[in-house]
Protein backbone atom coordinates (compact mmCIF):
# COMPACT_ATOMS: atom_id res chain seq x y z
CA UNK A 1 0.00 0.00 0.00
CA UNK A 2 1.26 3.48 -0.98
CA UNK A 3 2.33 5.33 2.05
CA UNK A 4 5.54 7.62 3.53
CA UNK A 5 8.18 6.33 5.31
CA UNK A 6 9.95 8.77 7.91
CA UNK A 7 13.41 7.29 7.63
CA UNK A 8 15.32 9.52 10.72
CA UNK A 9 12.87 6.59 12.84
CA UNK A 10 12.86 3.52 13.18
CA UNK A 11 10.26 0.77 14.44
CA UNK A 12 11.12 -1.09 17.37
CA UNK A 13 8.87 -3.33 19.40
CA UNK A 14 8.90 -2.33 23.00
CA UNK A 15 6.43 -3.77 25.75
CA UNK A 16 4.97 -5.45 23.11
CA UNK A 17 3.95 -2.49 21.12
CA UNK A 18 5.48 -0.66 17.72
CA UNK A 19 7.29 2.08 18.81
CA UNK A 20 9.29 4.62 16.90
CA UNK A 21 12.48 5.57 17.63
CA UNK A 22 15.29 7.62 15.86
CA UNK A 23 17.78 5.65 14.08
CA UNK A 24 21.23 6.02 15.05
CA UNK A 25 23.76 8.68 13.71
CA UNK A 26 21.06 9.83 11.31
CA UNK A 27 20.94 13.64 10.33
CA UNK A 28 20.42 16.00 7.82
CA UNK A 29 19.15 14.64 4.41
CA UNK A 30 16.74 13.07 2.42
CA UNK A 31 14.42 12.15 5.38
CA UNK A 32 10.80 10.92 3.23
CA UNK A 33 10.69 8.18 1.40
CA UNK A 34 6.94 7.72 -0.84
CA UNK A 35 6.57 4.18 -1.73
CA UNK A 36 3.94 2.95 -3.75
CA UNK A 37 3.53 0.16 -6.67
CA UNK A 38 3.59 1.22 -10.08
CA UNK A 39 1.21 0.06 -12.88
CA UNK A 40 3.81 -2.81 -13.50
CA UNK A 41 3.10 -4.24 -9.73
CA UNK A 42 6.96 -3.02 -9.11
CA UNK A 43 7.43 -0.93 -6.08
CA UNK A 44 8.82 3.01 -7.09
CA UNK A 45 10.24 5.19 -4.40
CA UNK A 46 10.91 8.96 -4.39
CA UNK A 47 12.66 10.59 -1.74
CA UNK A 48 12.10 14.35 0.09
CA UNK A 49 14.42 16.16 2.12
CA UNK A 50 13.81 17.26 5.69
CA UNK A 51 10.96 19.57 6.47
CA UNK A 52 9.40 18.92 3.19
CA UNK A 53 6.63 16.38 4.33
CA UNK A 54 4.11 18.22 2.55
CA UNK A 55 6.07 18.09 -0.28
CA UNK A 56 6.21 14.48 -0.06
CA UNK A 57 2.46 14.04 0.74
CA UNK A 58 1.43 16.12 -2.11
CA UNK A 59 3.79 13.77 -4.40
CA UNK A 60 1.86 11.02 -3.14
CA UNK A 61 -1.57 12.39 -3.99
CA UNK A 62 -0.48 13.13 -7.38
CA UNK A 63 0.73 9.36 -7.72
CA UNK A 64 -2.00 7.83 -6.26
CA UNK A 65 -4.23 10.16 -8.55
CA UNK A 66 -2.65 9.20 -11.25
CA UNK A 67 -2.55 6.00 -10.94
CA UNK A 68 -6.57 6.14 -11.02
CA UNK A 69 -6.60 7.75 -14.01
CA UNK A 70 -4.30 6.02 -16.03
CA UNK A 71 -2.01 9.41 -16.71
CA UNK A 72 0.69 8.11 -14.40
CA UNK A 73 4.66 8.45 -15.90
CA UNK A 74 7.14 6.92 -13.98
CA UNK A 75 9.37 10.09 -13.12
CA UNK A 76 12.51 7.88 -13.68
CA UNK A 77 11.31 7.96 -16.94
CA UNK A 78 11.39 11.46 -17.15
CA UNK A 79 14.85 11.80 -16.20
CA UNK A 80 16.29 9.54 -19.19
CA UNK A 81 18.22 11.94 -21.22
CA UNK A 82 16.98 12.89 -24.81
CA UNK A 83 20.20 11.07 -26.19
CA UNK A 84 20.03 8.15 -23.97
CA UNK A 85 15.83 7.85 -25.48
CA UNK A 86 16.64 9.21 -29.25
CA UNK A 87 19.66 6.73 -29.45
CA UNK A 88 17.47 3.93 -28.33
CA UNK A 89 14.57 4.82 -30.51
CA UNK A 90 16.47 5.23 -33.69
CA UNK A 91 18.23 1.65 -33.02
CA UNK A 92 14.38 0.01 -32.47
CA UNK A 93 13.18 1.83 -35.25
CA UNK A 94 11.33 -0.02 -38.30
CA UNK A 95 12.88 2.50 -41.37
CA UNK A 96 15.52 1.82 -44.03
CA UNK A 97 19.30 1.96 -42.67
CA UNK A 98 19.26 5.37 -44.82
CA UNK A 99 16.80 6.92 -42.99
CA UNK A 100 17.98 5.80 -39.37
CA UNK A 101 21.54 6.78 -41.19
CA UNK A 102 20.23 10.24 -41.63
CA UNK A 103 18.04 10.39 -38.34
CA UNK A 104 21.14 10.00 -36.73
CA UNK A 105 23.18 12.76 -38.46
CA UNK A 106 20.44 14.97 -37.99
CA UNK A 107 20.27 14.71 -34.68
CA UNK A 108 24.13 14.67 -33.95
CA UNK A 109 24.42 17.71 -35.84
CA UNK A 110 21.51 19.88 -34.68
CA UNK A 111 20.30 18.33 -32.00
CA UNK A 112 22.24 16.68 -29.38
CA UNK A 113 24.55 19.80 -28.64
CA UNK A 114 21.52 22.04 -27.33
CA UNK A 115 19.05 19.33 -25.90
CA UNK A 116 20.82 16.18 -25.81
CA UNK A 117 22.04 16.17 -22.20
CA UNK A 118 18.71 16.99 -21.01
CA UNK A 119 16.26 14.83 -19.11
CA UNK A 120 13.00 14.47 -21.35
CA UNK A 121 10.87 16.06 -18.27
CA UNK A 122 13.02 19.04 -18.86
CA UNK A 123 12.47 19.60 -22.46
CA UNK A 124 9.26 22.06 -22.32
CA UNK A 125 7.73 24.64 -25.12
CA UNK A 126 10.39 27.68 -24.09
CA UNK A 127 13.05 25.11 -24.52
CA UNK A 128 11.93 24.42 -27.71
CA UNK A 129 11.24 27.91 -29.21
CA UNK A 130 14.99 28.89 -28.08
CA UNK A 131 16.48 25.92 -30.23
CA UNK A 132 14.13 27.03 -33.08
CA UNK A 133 15.32 30.66 -32.58
CA UNK A 134 18.96 29.34 -32.45
CA UNK A 135 18.60 27.05 -35.51
CA UNK A 136 17.38 30.21 -37.52
CA UNK A 137 20.05 32.42 -36.31
CA UNK A 138 22.55 29.75 -37.68
CA UNK A 139 21.34 30.24 -41.12
CA UNK A 140 19.77 26.67 -41.91
CA UNK A 141 17.97 26.71 -44.83
CA UNK A 142 13.83 26.49 -43.19
CA UNK A 143 13.68 23.47 -45.32
CA UNK A 144 16.02 21.72 -43.63
CA UNK A 145 14.71 23.50 -39.91
CA UNK A 146 11.18 22.19 -40.47
CA UNK A 147 12.52 18.51 -41.29
CA UNK A 148 14.39 18.59 -37.67
CA UNK A 149 11.53 20.07 -35.98
CA UNK A 150 9.50 17.23 -37.55
CA UNK A 151 11.74 14.90 -36.88
CA UNK A 152 12.55 15.53 -32.90
CA UNK A 153 8.60 16.51 -32.75
CA UNK A 154 8.57 12.23 -34.24
CA UNK A 155 10.95 11.08 -31.43
CA UNK A 156 9.42 13.18 -28.59
CA UNK A 157 5.85 11.77 -29.42
CA UNK A 158 7.43 8.22 -29.46
CA UNK A 159 8.86 9.37 -25.84
CA UNK A 160 4.82 9.83 -25.50
CA UNK A 161 3.77 6.93 -25.96
CA UNK A 162 6.13 5.02 -24.00
CA UNK A 163 4.74 6.74 -20.93
CA UNK A 164 8.17 8.35 -20.53
CA UNK A 165 6.84 12.17 -20.54
CA UNK A 166 3.25 13.23 -20.51
CA UNK A 167 2.55 15.34 -23.51
CA UNK A 168 5.01 16.38 -26.59
CA UNK A 169 6.12 19.81 -25.74
CA UNK A 170 6.72 21.14 -29.18
CA UNK A 171 3.13 20.04 -29.84
CA UNK A 172 1.56 23.32 -28.75
CA UNK A 173 -0.21 26.33 -30.15
CA UNK A 174 3.02 28.24 -29.23
CA UNK A 175 6.00 26.16 -30.58
CA UNK A 176 5.02 26.30 -34.44
CA UNK A 177 7.18 24.29 -37.67
CA UNK A 178 9.27 26.47 -39.32
CA UNK A 179 7.09 28.40 -42.04
CA UNK A 180 8.18 26.69 -45.31
CA UNK A 181 7.77 27.92 -48.66
CA UNK A 182 8.77 25.63 -51.50
CA UNK A 183 10.87 27.38 -54.34
CA UNK A 184 9.38 26.95 -57.91
CA UNK A 185 11.14 24.12 -59.83
CA UNK A 186 12.96 25.46 -63.02
CA UNK A 187 13.43 22.96 -65.78
CA UNK A 188 16.07 22.73 -68.44
CA UNK A 189 15.28 24.40 -71.65
CA UNK A 190 16.00 22.45 -74.37
CA UNK A 191 18.87 24.59 -75.22
CA UNK A 192 20.18 23.75 -71.74
CA UNK A 193 19.58 20.24 -72.18
CA UNK A 194 21.35 19.71 -75.79
CA UNK A 195 24.49 22.25 -74.38
CA UNK A 196 24.92 19.65 -70.98
CA UNK A 197 24.31 16.04 -72.47
CA UNK A 198 27.44 17.50 -75.15
CA UNK A 199 29.04 18.63 -72.44
CA UNK A 200 28.77 15.28 -69.86
CA UNK A 201 31.78 12.81 -70.42
CA UNK A 202 30.41 10.28 -72.88
CA UNK A 203 30.43 7.25 -70.77
CA UNK A 204 27.33 9.08 -68.74
CA UNK A 205 25.66 10.49 -71.53
CA UNK A 206 22.61 8.26 -71.37
CA UNK A 207 21.81 9.46 -67.25
CA UNK A 208 20.82 12.48 -69.36
CA UNK A 209 18.20 10.48 -71.21
CA UNK A 210 17.13 8.09 -68.70
CA UNK A 211 16.69 11.44 -66.64
CA UNK A 212 14.87 14.20 -68.84
CA UNK A 213 13.33 11.04 -71.22
CA UNK A 214 12.05 8.85 -68.65
CA UNK A 215 12.16 10.98 -65.30
CA UNK A 216 14.14 8.75 -63.20
CA UNK A 217 15.59 9.66 -59.96
CA UNK A 218 19.27 9.45 -59.31
CA UNK A 219 19.73 6.48 -57.88
CA UNK A 220 17.50 4.59 -60.12
CA UNK A 221 19.62 5.88 -63.27
CA UNK A 222 22.64 4.27 -61.78
CA UNK A 223 20.72 0.75 -61.26
CA UNK A 224 18.83 0.69 -64.87
CA UNK A 225 19.75 -2.68 -66.38
CA UNK A 226 18.92 -4.36 -70.36
CA UNK A 227 16.66 -6.58 -68.06
CA UNK A 228 14.24 -3.82 -67.35
CA UNK A 229 13.37 -3.10 -70.87
CA UNK A 230 10.38 -4.54 -72.32
CA UNK A 231 10.74 -4.13 -76.30
CA UNK A 232 7.17 -5.21 -76.79
CA UNK A 233 5.23 -2.58 -74.90
CA UNK A 234 7.89 -0.55 -74.79
CA UNK A 235 8.02 0.16 -71.25
CA UNK A 236 10.90 0.30 -68.80
CA UNK A 237 10.35 -1.38 -65.09
CA UNK A 238 11.48 0.50 -62.24
CA UNK A 239 12.51 -1.83 -59.85
CA UNK A 240 15.73 -0.77 -58.10
CA UNK A 241 18.05 1.89 -57.52
CA UNK A 242 21.75 1.93 -55.71
CA UNK A 243 21.77 3.74 -52.13
CA UNK A 244 24.74 4.93 -50.15
CA UNK A 245 24.37 3.38 -46.56
CA UNK A 246 26.79 3.99 -43.66
CA UNK A 247 29.46 5.11 -47.03
CA UNK A 248 28.75 1.56 -48.59
CA UNK A 249 26.20 1.12 -51.73
CA UNK A 250 23.45 -1.13 -51.93
CA UNK A 251 20.65 -1.95 -54.27
CA UNK A 252 17.28 -1.11 -52.70
CA UNK A 253 13.85 -0.30 -54.16
CA UNK A 254 12.30 2.58 -55.32
CA UNK A 255 11.67 5.30 -53.24
CA UNK A 256 8.58 3.79 -51.13
CA UNK A 257 8.80 0.96 -52.40
CA UNK A 258 6.85 1.90 -55.55
CA UNK A 259 8.27 -0.04 -58.37
CA UNK A 260 6.37 1.26 -61.43
CA UNK A 261 6.27 1.20 -65.36
CA UNK A 262 7.46 4.22 -67.16
CA UNK A 263 6.97 4.79 -70.98
CA UNK A 264 10.22 4.16 -73.04
CA UNK A 265 10.42 6.39 -75.79
CA UNK A 266 12.40 5.69 -79.19
CA UNK A 267 14.68 7.92 -78.92
CA UNK A 268 15.80 6.87 -75.32
CA UNK A 269 15.38 3.37 -76.20
CA UNK A 270 18.00 3.86 -79.42
CA UNK A 271 20.24 5.86 -77.00
CA UNK A 272 20.79 2.76 -74.68
CA UNK A 273 21.40 0.71 -77.28
CA UNK A 274 24.45 2.82 -78.85
CA UNK A 275 25.72 3.12 -75.64
CA UNK A 276 25.26 -0.26 -74.48
CA UNK A 277 27.52 -0.81 -78.00
CA UNK A 278 30.30 1.07 -76.99
CA UNK A 279 30.41 0.55 -72.47
CA UNK A 280 29.23 -2.84 -72.54
CA UNK A 281 27.16 -3.36 -69.44
CA UNK A 282 28.58 -4.67 -66.36
CA UNK A 283 27.29 -7.40 -63.88
CA UNK A 284 27.55 -5.83 -60.20
CA UNK A 285 26.77 -7.54 -57.13
CA UNK A 286 25.57 -5.50 -54.56
CA UNK A 287 23.59 -6.30 -51.10
CA UNK A 288 19.59 -5.87 -51.57
CA UNK A 289 17.97 -3.13 -49.05
CA UNK A 290 20.55 -3.70 -46.22
CA UNK A 291 24.33 -3.62 -45.52
CA UNK A 292 23.88 -7.37 -45.08
CA UNK A 293 21.19 -8.26 -47.28
CA UNK A 294 21.11 -11.21 -49.37
CA UNK A 295 23.67 -10.23 -52.50
CA UNK A 296 21.65 -9.63 -55.95
CA UNK A 297 23.94 -9.60 -59.51
CA UNK A 298 22.49 -7.59 -62.26
CA UNK A 299 23.90 -6.25 -65.13
CA UNK A 300 23.69 -2.15 -65.67
CA UNK A 301 24.26 0.31 -68.36
CA UNK A 302 26.10 2.46 -65.94
CA UNK A 303 29.79 1.99 -64.30
CA UNK A 304 32.94 3.96 -63.67
CA UNK A 305 35.71 2.95 -66.26
CA UNK A 306 36.96 0.45 -63.46
CA UNK A 307 34.03 -1.43 -63.88
CA UNK A 308 32.31 -0.65 -60.01
CA UNK A 309 29.11 0.69 -59.92
CA UNK A 310 28.16 4.32 -59.54
CA UNK A 311 27.71 6.30 -56.88
CA UNK A 312 26.26 9.98 -55.98
CA UNK A 313 29.15 11.24 -54.41
CA UNK A 314 32.14 10.46 -56.77
CA UNK A 315 29.48 10.69 -59.81
CA UNK A 316 28.00 14.86 -57.91
CA UNK A 317 31.58 15.95 -58.08
CA UNK A 318 33.63 14.34 -60.96
CA UNK A 319 31.18 14.07 -63.44
CA UNK A 320 27.73 16.34 -62.97
CA UNK A 321 29.76 19.47 -61.66
CA UNK A 322 32.31 19.67 -64.80
CA UNK A 323 29.38 19.59 -66.80
CA UNK A 324 27.46 22.00 -65.51
CA UNK A 325 30.37 24.54 -65.77
CA UNK A 326 31.20 23.65 -68.98
CA UNK A 327 27.88 24.21 -70.45
CA UNK A 328 27.77 27.34 -68.75
CA UNK A 329 24.56 26.74 -66.42
CA UNK A 330 24.72 27.86 -62.95
CA UNK A 331 26.57 25.59 -60.72
CA UNK A 332 23.77 26.24 -57.99
CA UNK A 333 21.32 23.22 -56.02
CA UNK A 334 18.25 23.77 -58.49
CA UNK A 335 20.60 22.72 -61.52
CA UNK A 336 21.38 19.01 -59.72
CA UNK A 337 20.85 16.12 -61.34
CA UNK A 338 16.84 16.43 -60.10
CA UNK A 339 16.89 19.28 -62.43
CA UNK A 340 16.47 16.16 -65.05
CA UNK A 341 13.42 14.70 -63.86
CA UNK A 342 11.98 18.50 -63.57
CA UNK A 343 12.63 18.76 -67.16
CA UNK A 344 10.61 15.76 -67.89
CA UNK A 345 7.89 16.65 -66.16
CA UNK A 346 7.67 20.03 -67.71
CA UNK A 347 7.97 18.60 -71.30
CA UNK A 348 4.53 16.39 -70.47
CA UNK A 349 3.00 18.79 -68.76
CA UNK A 350 3.10 20.81 -71.60
CA UNK A 351 2.19 18.60 -74.31
CA UNK A 352 -0.77 18.29 -72.02
CA UNK A 353 -0.10 14.89 -69.92
CA UNK A 354 -2.27 14.36 -66.79
CA UNK A 355 -1.23 15.20 -63.62
CA UNK A 356 -2.20 11.58 -62.58
CA UNK A 357 -0.24 9.62 -65.40
CA UNK A 358 3.05 12.04 -64.42
CA UNK A 359 2.48 10.94 -61.14
CA UNK A 360 2.38 7.34 -61.74
CA UNK A 361 5.57 8.02 -63.90
CA UNK A 362 7.23 9.62 -61.49
CA UNK A 363 7.00 7.45 -58.72
CA UNK A 364 5.18 10.13 -56.25
CA UNK A 365 3.37 9.20 -53.38
CA UNK A 366 0.02 10.53 -54.91
CA UNK A 367 -1.28 13.02 -57.48
CA UNK A 368 -1.75 15.73 -54.81
CA UNK A 369 2.19 16.14 -53.91
CA UNK A 370 3.11 16.01 -58.17
CA UNK A 371 0.11 19.10 -58.69
CA UNK A 372 2.00 21.03 -55.96
CA UNK A 373 5.33 21.06 -57.45
CA UNK A 374 4.74 21.14 -61.11
CA UNK A 375 1.02 23.07 -61.07
CA UNK A 376 3.28 26.42 -62.55
CA UNK A 377 4.45 24.64 -64.94
CA UNK A 378 0.82 23.30 -65.98
CA UNK A 379 0.28 25.27 -69.85
CA UNK A 380 -2.76 28.00 -68.87
CA UNK A 381 -6.30 27.48 -69.93
CA UNK A 382 -5.78 30.25 -72.38
CA UNK A 383 -2.51 28.63 -73.93
CA UNK A 384 -4.97 25.14 -74.31
CA UNK A 385 -7.94 27.59 -75.66
CA UNK A 386 -5.32 28.83 -78.34
CA UNK A 387 -3.91 25.73 -79.26
CA UNK A 388 -7.04 24.09 -79.46
CA UNK A 389 -8.17 26.46 -82.22
CA UNK A 390 -4.88 26.72 -83.92
CA UNK A 391 -4.89 23.00 -84.66
CA UNK A 392 -8.71 22.91 -85.74
CA UNK A 393 -7.65 25.78 -87.92
CA UNK A 394 -4.74 23.35 -89.29
CA UNK A 395 -2.13 25.10 -87.16
CA UNK A 396 -1.01 28.58 -86.95
CA UNK A 397 0.28 30.10 -89.96
CA UNK A 398 4.26 30.86 -90.24
CA UNK A 399 3.78 34.47 -90.69
CA UNK A 400 4.52 36.85 -87.91
CA UNK A 401 2.11 37.60 -85.34
CA UNK A 402 -0.16 40.23 -86.61
CA UNK A 403 -0.37 43.05 -84.67
CA UNK A 404 -3.98 43.84 -83.43
CA UNK A 405 -5.49 47.66 -83.69
CA UNK A 406 -4.79 50.80 -85.04
CA UNK A 407 -1.45 51.25 -86.77
CA UNK A 408 0.74 54.24 -85.63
Amino acid sequence: MAHIEDRWYRTVIIDDKATQVPKPGCGKGMRYRVRYLGPEGKEKSESFPDRHKRQAQAFLNSVQADLLKGTYIDPDAGRLTLKSYADEYFAAATCDESTRERLERQFRLHVFPTLGGLALAAIQPATGRAWQHRLQESGLAASYRRNLFNDLSMVLNAAVDDRKILSNPLAVKTVKAPRYVPAKVVPWSSKQRTAFRAAITPRYRVAVDLGAGCGLRQGEIFAVSPNDIDTDRQILHVVRQIKIVRGRMIFAPPKGGKLREVPLPDSVSTRLVEHAKQYAPVLVTLPWATLDGEPVTVPLYLSTGHGDPVGRSGFNTKVWKPAIRAAGISDTRQNGMHVLRHTYASVLLDAGESIKALSLYLGHADPGFTLRVYTHLMPTSEDRTRRAIDRAFDGPTKAARPVHGLEA
